[in-house]
C-alpha cells in the first residue's frame, strides 16, 4: 500500500510527540514536546529540505 503525499494545506495529527520541537521561525529554537499533545491537529503550510514538513498548530508551528 503506498503512502499518501503530503502536500502543503493537508491537515496531520500528532501520533508521537519527540522529545523537542523545534520551531519553524527563522531563527529556530527547541521547545519542550509538552506544548503539544498527542491528537494535536495541524496543517501543513510548506515542506523544507531534509525530509521536514513546517506544521501550524493552535500553540505555534513547528518543524515536523
Amino acid at each position: 500500500m503506498d503512502k499518501p503525499e503530503l502536500t502543503v494545506g493537508s491537515k496531520v495529527f500528532l501520533q508521537n510527540l519527540p522529545p523537542y520541537l523545534k520551531t519553524a521561525d527563522p531563527m529556530p529554537m527547541l521547545r519542550p514536546a509538552d506544548i503539544l499533545e498527542i491528537g494535536d491537529q495541524g496543517t501543513v503550510i510548506d515542506i523544507r529540505p531534509g525530509g521536514y514538513w513546517g506544521v501550524k498548530f493552535d500553540k505555534g508551528t513547528f518543524l515536523i
